[in-house]
């Protein structure tokens, strides 16, 4: 189809019109279908999303103790009201909305261990008990095997304790304070190869 670009802008203004007036019906539909507001008796807080550094604001709104609705907050310096796709979809991590629209806890969200052991096909649940100690059983094993406590820099001895068997990928998840544990944890450690995943 040959199309000039004359055409390709009365083409697209057309297309952002229809667009414009379909929002505004949906709005008017919408509003009067006399449907109560998600958020009318919620109460509102401002908070920071924890999924990295930038510190963009979200505002929440609870109801009886349960995030009803979460979304950027216009007056905060940092976002202005934006959200990238992981801050967007900071609700849905815990909750999801049933088919009357009441938010309930999201399946789909683990809150089990769930441990595959070595040439297995399937997942076992298994007890939080029992996570942390083989956790903290294998990185002792770890570090005390491959601990280096000095190398020869130009003839002289240099105290180092690394070790460069165990790598450390911080959550996106967690909070700044949290991840600033963590790294404090694996420094003790002689841990030296430290990352993140909420990459800027």
């Amino acid at each position: 189809m040959d199309m000039t670009r004359r055409d390709f802008f009365k083409l697209t203004g057309a297309t952002a019109a229809a667009a414009a007036l379909t929002a505004v019906g949906v709005r008017k539909v919408a509003a009067s279908t006399g449907e109560p507001l998600r958020i009318k008796y919620s109460k509102e807080y401002h908070t920071i999303c924890t999924y990295c550094g930038v510190g963009c604001g979200i505002i929440c709104h609870v109801q009886d103790g349960i995030i009803v609705n979460a979304e950027g907050d216009p007056d905060h310096p940092i976002s202005e009201g934006t959200l990238c796709s992981k801050g967007s979809s900071i609700f849905n991590a815990t909750y999801i909305y049933d088919e009357k629209g009441r938010p309930r806890l999201n399946p789909a969200r683990l809150t089990n261990v769930l441990y595959r052991a070595p040439r297995s096909d399937r997942y076992e649940v298994r007890d939080w008990d029992w996570a942390l100690t083989e956790i903290a059983k294998r990185i002792k094993d770890t570090r005390d095997r491959t601990l280096v406590q000095t190398v020869d820099v130009g003839g002289r001895t240099v105290t180092v304790n690394r070790t460069n068997a165990i790598n450390w990928l911080g959550s996106a998840w967690c909070t700044g304070e949290e991840n600033y544990l963590f790294h404090k944890m694996c420094r003790a450690m002689g841990v030296i190869n430290l990352d993140h995943c909420a990459r800027l």
